[in-house]
């Protein structure tokens, strides 16, 4: 008997241990976030509130979003994101692919108050916008007597040798030329006007730099006063002591959409939508601007004078963005990354 009890008494607990750990497993959610002070501000606006008002534990893969959507296309049928975060497009992909599930808008307390463009093909798969990289000037204010208007002001003769070019193999390099090229009369299916724009202005002076930390170099140390670049970057600037600004050029502000993504094939959706319906909110949009300077695209979401001045924001201040077409951008970008090293080698 004693035998029949103990055995019994063990089989028991395994039983209640295994429970427990599928219960554990039920609440947890796996996701990827870009590392550094993104992941930091990721952690504090949307994960640790999730964790609050759910119970459940997140669990984080550092990936950016080229590395994550291999990650995904490899674990097509069996994934372990129940979460995907993309900066450059790649739902756009995904969801065509069928690797994302479509999102209903109305299992979305936030949904009503994002802004149509950051949640226009939640139906197809393609999850919501819940910051934006806006692509504007960023500027010395101590350096430049008037503060930039306009993308032609690159083209100033003034500016010159103070003018910084981000490699088009960086993203919001890429996002910079291609808005220049768009003013000097380009489009997607001919960037040449752009390379001719990025020659004379090398020829004046510019100088390329191939990642954001090169920029603080350019602007600390070697009198740069203008940068087409994110708005994030000025606030890193300012932090870093420098007289930065960021405006918006008056044709245009080229946009890197986050956003938070549905997994197809995961157990966990319900709780998924949870996540993201906070990522979407106004608290975790506040808190992102707060911290690094994105968007926001929850038109609740009220921001500082301080921090307004830095973003695009609100309805006005969204009109003005333009999204190139990430599935245009990433067939042609071996090309596009070819020519645009013959031109700056010249």
């Amino acid at each position: 008997m004693k035998s029949r009890f103990v055995t019994a008494s063990i089989g028991v607990s395994m039983l209640a241990l295994t429970a427990g750990a599928a219960n554990a497993q039920d609440k947890t959610i796996v996701i990827n976030s870009f590392g550094g002070a993104y992941e930091a501000a990721h952690k504090t606006c949307v994960i640790e509130p999730f964790e609050a008002a759910t119970g459940a534990k997140v669990q984080i893969v550092t990936a950016y979003s080229a590395d994550a959507f291999a990650q995904l296309r490899a674990q097509k049928d069996a994934p372990q994101f129940d979460i995907i975060n993309f900066s450059g497009g790649q739902e756009i992909v995904a969801a065509a692919e069928g690797l994302l599930s479509p999102i209903d808008a109305t299992k979305l307390t936030n949904a009503a108050d994002v802004y149509d463009f950051a949640k226009a093909n939640l139906a197809k798969g393609e999850g919501p916008a819940y910051s934006i990289a806006a692509i504007g000037l960023v500027y010395n204010s101590e350096k430049l007597a008037k503060a930039p208007t306009s993308w032609k002001d690159l083209m100033a003769p003034e500016v010159g040798e103070h003018l910084v070019l981000t490699d088009i193999s960086n993203g919001y390099g890429m996002l910079g030329f291609l808005m220049l090229n768009q003013v000097e009369g380009g489009t997607l299916d001919n960037i040449q006007p752009g390379l001719d724009a990025v020659t004379k202005l090398l020829a004046g002076g510019a100088v390329v730099v191939s990642k954001s930390p090169e920029i603080q170099q350019e602007f600390a140390q070697n009198d740069a006063w203008l940068a087409p670049y994110a708005s994030d970057y000025a606030f890193t600037l300012r932090k870093a002591g420098l007289p930065a600004k960021f405006v918006q050029g008056a044709e245009g502000t080229p946009a890197s959409y986050i956003t938070t993504n549905l997994v197809a094939g995961r157990p966990n959706q319900d709780l998924a939508l949870q996540f993201i319906d906070i990522s979407i909110s106004p608290a975790a949009q506040v808190c992102f601007a707060d911290a690094l300077r994105y968007t926001p695209t929850n038109a609740k979401a009220e921001l500082a004078p301080e921090i307004a001045a830095d973003v695009a924001y609100g309805a006005e201040g969204v009109k003005s963005l333009i999204r190139f077409e990430p599935a245009k951008i990433e067939a042609n970008r071996a090309a596009w990354v070819e020519a645009w090293n013959k031109t700056i080698a010249k």
